[in-house]
């Protein structure tokens, strides 16, 4: 089973309070270091003061001066100085005083000279459970019998500034997670509070009913962030509310075409049942019933047809195509109806090519002609005008007849749609034909579109063109 993913509060949370952990680890670490680097430089600094102190007094003592009386000088050498201890010897190692109580010959021996005490040449050292932090110079002095070089070994105890420390970080780690905790917290109850909007919209959304399609949400009324959802759900309710419209009015639509023949076969079946008839009679009753049979599988291939459109589910079979030619043996199959019409038939414009499908744009083209010679009254002309351009095919289907109005003309593609409120259809057809012109030109590539004057009505499809 896949696992659910975290929520947008859980992951937003963990991120900044990662985040704000993360920070308060470092600030922490950087003000530890800050504090440890400052009680090193105190450290060194009273170690300089020290090797001062030092050699100022080695410097001052009398050339002659006896050895037995270098201990006094050297031992109030350093005053104020309480924590600080001292070791000198002489070049070959002799010990020529050390500060009562240190024990710096072990230190002395294994630390590496240094020409100057820095943070980054003292050392750290422990001796009977105490910390030391000291350093090993070198210095030349005239202040005894000859000239020699002098070892000096100083340090200073650090304990008080260890424990300081390993105090500071006891508190700094009850700090941080105290931070932390209320950071997360604080963060969870910002990110609650912020997702408000989301759950007022989803509650919004939980009472939008079938039959409720037409509510909208209101994109002033949420946050900048939330815009772009409402505006995008709003369009979803209205498509959505279309496809409803347009499925309900497509089942009112086919329940009302598929009454009337199958009324009619009701009916002649009732009078042909009511009593006995010769052979004839029962063959035109058939022949009458057969006409029923084949308007509604005409009617039920069309609807198969859009369905089939609207799904993306046809595979045309792509040839290239003379318009003009198709559009010259059209005109021959309508000739007859047209003529007994008195409806006249007309071409003008170059040859034309596309890429598409002989029998679909065949089929298209047969219902503009035919639902142009229908409603042309007699002595009129129904003319197929061809303009070919650079990339485009333009074909334009005019027939004089009754206006059709603005109000409607948008809608004529749409299926079984009837301008009269009756519903009552006065002429051949379920009102389909054009709905499966503009998937077939659609499908095509094209583009179809109608407008309506006092002179004409014009069918116009634009679609890709290519050499003939």
């Amino acid at each position: 089973m896949k696992r659910r993913p975290a929520s947008l509060a859980v992951r937003l949370t963990v991120s900044i309070g990662a985040v704000i952990t993360v920070v308060l680890l470092t600030f922490g670490w950087i003000v530890e270091r800050s504090i440890n680097n400052h009680f090193i430089q105190q450290d060194v600094d009273e170690l300089n003061a020290v090797v001062q102190a030092l050699k100022h007094t080695l410097a001052t003592l009398p050339p002659d001066i006896a050895p037995a009386e270098l201990h006094q000088p050297l031992a109030n050498a350093v005053s104020g100085h309480h924590n600080a201890q001292y070791r000198i010897s002489s070049d070959a190692g002799a010990l020529i005083y050390a500060t009562p109580g240190s024990n710096l010959d072990r230190f002395a021996q294994i630390a590496q000279p240094v020409e100057k005490i820095t943070i980054d040449t003292v050392g750290i050292w422990q001796d009977h459970g105490e910390t030391f932090r000291g350093a090993v110079l070198r210095t030349g002095t005239d202040s005894f019998p000859a000239p020699r070089t002098l070892t000096i070994a100083v340090a200073t105890g650090i304990n008080f500034h260890l424990h300081y420390l390993d105090s500071f970080r006891d508190y700094l780690r009850i700090i941080t997670v105290a931070a932390c905790l209320i950071a997360i917290l604080a963060t969870w109850l910002a990110v609650h509070q912020g997702h408000a909007p989301i759950r007022r919209i989803s509650r919004e959304i939980g009472k939008i009913r079938p039959d409720q399609l037409y509510m909208r949400l209101e994109p002033h009324a949420v946050p900048t962030e939330l815009v772009g959802l409402a505006m995008s759900f709003n369009g979803m309710l209205e498509r959505l509310e279309g496809v409803f419209r347009r499925l309900s009015d497509f089942s009112g639509d086919i329940a009302h075409e598929l009454r009337t023949p199958i009324t009619n076969l009701k009916t002649q079946t009732e009078v042909a049942l009511s009593q006995s008839r010769s052979v004839e009679q029962y063959r035109e009753i058939l022949y009458s019933n057969l006409e029923e049979y084949e308007r509604m599988a005409k009617m039920l291939g069309d609807m198969l047809f859009l369905a089939q459109a609207d799904n993306n589910l046809l595979k045309p079979e792509l040839v290239k195509i003379d318009l003009q030619a198709e559009m010259r043996i059209l005109f021959d199959y309508f000739g007859a109806w047209a003529e007994e019409r008195e409806v006249g038939l007309k071409l003008v414009g170059p040859r034309g090519c596309i890429i598409g499908d002989r029998l679909m744009i065949r089929r298209a083209l047969s219902n503009l002609l035919s639902n142009a010679i229908r409603y042309t009254p007699a002595g009129g002309t129904v003319i197929a005008i061809f303009e070919v351009e650079s990339t485009n095919i333009r074909l334009c289907v005019q027939n004089p007849g009754p206006v059709i109005p603005p109000e409607h003309i948008t809608h004529i593609f749409e299926r079984f749609y009837r301008p009269d409120a009756s519903r009552q259809r006065t002429g051949e057809g379920a009102g389909l034909g054009l709905a499966i012109v503009k998937s077939i030109v659609e499908a095509h590539g094209g583009k179809i579109s109608a407008r309506s004057t006092a002179e004409a009505t014009t069918f116009e499809i634009l679609s890709p063109a290519t050499k003939c």
